[in-house]
């Protein structure tokens, strides 16, 4: 059975959403007719789109008709944005009234819907009103968009190129760890603190595990105390040294809780890999788009006193003691960044309650709890603010020495070494 990627079609009556459909099949899929309601229920088309694959349309009704009638169209559309992956949003330029489209824009945001607007120019001279109407509907969050003339064929190509650009599909994944090798050792450190759940690992750890085993290789656990290590505790280096001289083949590489990178980073020799599950994560959620967290943490060299850095979360865990987000990384910033504004938002909203005026810079977490198309939603959001972000790992890596985080990302450049 073929998965396809769904994208719906909305918009007021008359906007032209009958003929994007027709534009995107290239045949009459929906009757066009300049009466209003001329789309009584939504219709379906099943399409391969180039560089995008197998992909189901939805044409819906029209969102902004009256009567009893226009209220069951409206649960209709509401049900087929719910059941599409991305939702296309047609407005006509020329019309004076824009709050039913905000109000799909919110609806789209709430139920994490990936969204392009589509402005359909009916005459040229509508084009001047686009920016205008793209600030309004962009007030819940920044929304990509395409210009274009619905009924002329040439059209198609730039929309389906927008989509692809700002389109990420349901179907897309990367490897977790791509440098996992079949027959060899891989460590996976994890120290336990009064946050780690009873009797089952985190997440990324167990993710961590899975994989490893499924390719054949041997993860191997261990805890490590990291009060002790960071004490200098002689027994507790004693005991990781005779835990690697166990291994009569040497361990390829070892992922560590990013919090214990100042210890492995000294401990673990030279020759072994060496990364953290927050770095895994964030490579995996945002789709292999290590290098822009990597590249995020250059805003820390012209950071000033003032400015702000957002910690973001994507989940509500328990915090106590030296949480990483809330206490080590905060604490971080206040030494070596004075007078620099930490604030912090959990859950899987951002943009709904922070305002960006004067965020230098985002440090994210792993991202476990977030979906691939909701970490790049953010992405795209950010992107277009002109705001760089970093992630907890590149972060607490980069406080160890620049080649310390050379090493942490090493594995996902150069498997090799």
């Amino acid at each position: 059975m073929i998965e396809r990627d769904i994208i719906g079609i909305f918009g007021k009556m008359n906007a032209g959403k009958s003929s994007l459909i027709n534009l995107l099949t290239q045949q009459e899929t929906s009757i066009v007719d300049s009466a209003p309601g001329t789309t009584a229920d939504s219709k379906i088309a099943m399409i391969e789109l180039h560089g995008l694959g197998p992909v189901k349309l939805i044409d819906t009704a029209g969102f902004d008709e009256p009567s009893v009638l226009g209220d069951k169209k409206r649960n209709k559309i509401h049900a087929a944005l719910k059941e599409c992956d991305l939702a296309l949003l047609v407005i006509d330029p020329s019309t004076s009234d824009f709050k039913d489209e905000l109000n799909l824009v919110k609806q789209a945001h709430e139920l994490d819907k990936q969204l392009i607007l589509v402005f359909n120019l009916f005459a040229d001279k509508d084009r001047a009103l686009i920016d205008q109407i793209q600030l309004f509907l962009s007030s819940i969050g920044p929304c990509p968009a395409t210009i274009l003339h619905a009924i002329n064929h040439e059209a198609r190509q730039p929309v389906i190129a927008s989509i692809i650009q700002n389109y990420i599909p349901r179907n897309l994944s990367v490897d977790l760890l791509p440098f996992v090798e079949s027959g060899e050792f891989y460590i996976l450190n994890i120290p336990m603190d009064q946050e780690t759940p009873l009797e089952r690992y985190l997440k990324p750890q167990a993710m961590a595990e899975a994989y490893i085993t499924r390719k054949w290789a041997y993860p191997v656990s261990y805890r490590m105390d990291l009060q002790k290590a960071r004490a200098g505790d002689r027994f507790e280096k004693a005991r990781w040294e005779v835990f690697l001289a166990n291994f009569t083949k040497k361990p390829k590489a070892i992922i560590t809780d990013s919090q214990a990178i100042d210890i492995i980073s000294q401990w673990v020799p030279n020759d072994i890999l060496v990364t953290t599950f927050s770095v895994m994560m964030i490579n995996y959620t945002s789709l292999a788009r290590l290098h822009d967290f990597v590249n995020g943490v250059e805003a820390l060299k012209t950071i000033a006193s003032g400015e702000e850095v957002l910690i973001a979360e994507a989940c509500n865990h328990s915090r106590i003691n030296e949480d990483i987000g809330t206490v080590q990384i905060p604490k971080l910033i206040e030494k070596l960044y004075p007078g620099v504004v930490v604030k912090h938002v959990f859950g899987r909203e951002m943009f709904d309650i922070i305002d960006f005026a004067r965020v230098k810079l985002v440090i994210h977490c792993g991202g476990c709890m977030i979906s691939n198309q909701r970490m790049a939603a953010r992405l795209r959001d950010l992107d277009r603010l002109g705001i760089p972000i970093t992630n907890y790992g590149i972060f607490l890596a980069l406080m160890q020495g620049e080649e310390v985080l050379h090493r942490v990302v090493a594995p996902w450049i150069d498997p090799n070494g």
